[in-house]
This record gives structure tokens, C-alpha cells and sequence, in this order.
């Protein structure tokens, strides 16, 4: 749209857009846009409230008083919040009992390609992102622990390192869950990392087989919450169990 703006111009049309990425906007430099601080695929805000999506408009013609460009504004307000219980779906598909035919490596590699898109655009609207405890690339830590799961029987990982790891992977995930459309409460987004994910699942197994290996126990309790591993279905007492 920003690139039409300019043909339009050309021809003697005034134009004005709204923008939800501003690094876009800033980059393209159409005659006129305006800036909203809305998630993606929402131009106008919070769904049924007219006066809200009125003040949104009636912001993105004003700019057509502006004679010449570009011109990029900020308009003044958030979208009002959104119910978590009427928040959409996740846009991202993740498939349910895709270990069917697949190897742990194999869901964990094509989940993290699906999520990379929304963390990297969530990381650059924040201007930071919290990932980098270890000292492993993303996909390094998914490829590894997918090994690691992939293994008959499971072994003991190189605890430093899987501590440092697993914060980083369920920091990207909630990270990228966070960049996409809809508002979410905190507990939402954890809710669907927990029961929606690979990763999630990833991690109740790794938290009975820790938990049901002595020497190794108390390590469970940094890898999933009790109040996940617990709930009825949980992957978490899907696990083979082996020797340490």
C-alpha cells in the first residue's frame, strides 16, 4: 500500500494509510500513513467498538490535510483490552499428534520454523528480546534436545547446559506467542505453550523422567510447573524410563 500511495500521488490522488509496522513505515516513507500500536490484522483496534475505529479514521484522513509528505504520525491510543476468553486463536496451526511418523527433532525444527517469523518481528517492535542465557543458538537448543528425546533410552544431558537451554527455549516461545495478534494475559500464553506446543509436551516428558530419577530429581522442578505436569492427558507420564 505504501508503494500504491505514490503512484496515486503521482496522478494527482491524495493518500493516507494506516500502519501497524512502523519499521515498514519508516522504511517505505509513503506520502501519508498513520501509526497504531494494534496487533497485526487489526488496523482499526478492538472489534464492535465503533467510536474507537471512528477516532482511528477520522486520525488517517486528517493527515490528508498535510499538502506535501511524507508524513508519518502516532496516534495517541491503545486498542482497548481485549477478554482473554474472546481473544482469537493462535494464528500459528501447531499440529496435535504429530510424533506419529515425525522424530522429536524433526516436530521440534519445523514448530521453531513456524514461531521464528513472530519472535523476530516481536523483537524488533520491542527493540530486545530475553533469549541468550546459554550459549546456544535457537535452533542448536531445539536440534539438541530433540536428540536428546529422540535417544533410546533417554540419557542424562549436560545439566548446565539443559538449564540454561530450556529457559531460552521457553522464553522464544513465549516471546513469539506474545508478537501475534490478539491479547493475551500472561496465563493464556503459557496455557498454550503448556498444551499446544511440541515444546511444551517436550518438556513434561523431560520433567517425569528427571522426576522419576533419583539423582536427578529436584532438577525437575526447573523444567515445567507441577500445575501442568498434573493435569489429566499431561505428556509427562508418556516417558521411557531408563537407568542413570
Amino acid at each position: 500500500m505504501c508503494a500504491i500511495g505514490y503512484y496515486l500521488e503521482r496522478a494527482g490522488i491524495m493518500t493516507t494509510g494506516i500502519s501497524l509496522v512502523r519499521e515498514h513505515a519508516e522504511r517505505m516513507l509513503p506520502p501519508r500513513s498513520l501509526w497504531v500500536s494494534f496487533p497485526l490484522g487489526r488496523p482499526l483496534g478492538k472489534p464492535a467498538d465503533p467510536a474507537f475505529q471512528h477516532r482511528v479514521v477520522a486520525a488517517a484522513l486528517d493527515l490528508l490535510d498535510r499538502p506535501t509528505g511524507p508524513v508519518l504520525a502516532d496516534f495517541p491510543e491503545d486498542a482497548p483490552s481485549i477478554d482473554v476468553q474472546s481473544a482469537p486463536a493462535c494464528p500459528v496451526a501447531f499440529v496435535k499428534d504429530s510424533g506419529a511418523d515425525q522424530t522429536w527433532q524433526t516436530r521440534l525444527t519445523n514448530e521453531l520454523h513456524l514461531l521464528k517469523p513472530w519472535h523476530d518481528f516481536g523483537r524488533r517492535r520491542r527493540g530486545r528480546s530475553a533469549v541468550g542465557v546459554s550459549d546456544s543458538a535457537i535452533d542448536e537448543i531445539v536440534s539438541r534436545l530433540g536428540e536428546l528425546l529422540d535417544a533410546d533410552p533417554l540419557t542424562v544431558p549436560d545439566l548446565k547446559w539443559f538449564k540454561h537451554a530450556i529457559e531460552d527455549a521457553k522464553t522464544f516461545y513465549i516471546e513469539a506467542l506474545t508478537a501475534q495478534p490478539g491479547e493475551y494475559a500472561i496465563d493464556a500464553i503459557a496455557n498454550i505453550l503448556w498444551t499446544e506446543t511440541d515444546l511444551g509436551k517436550a518438556m513434561q516428558i523431560f520433567y517425569r523422567w528427571f522426576h522419576e530419577h533419583p539423582r536427578v530429581k529436584l532438577f525437575a522442578r526447573i523444567v515445567a510447573p507441577r500445575q501442568v505436569v498434573d493435569q489429566p492427558g499431561s505428556q509427562a507420564s508418556d516417558v521411557r524410563s531408563s537407568p542413570v
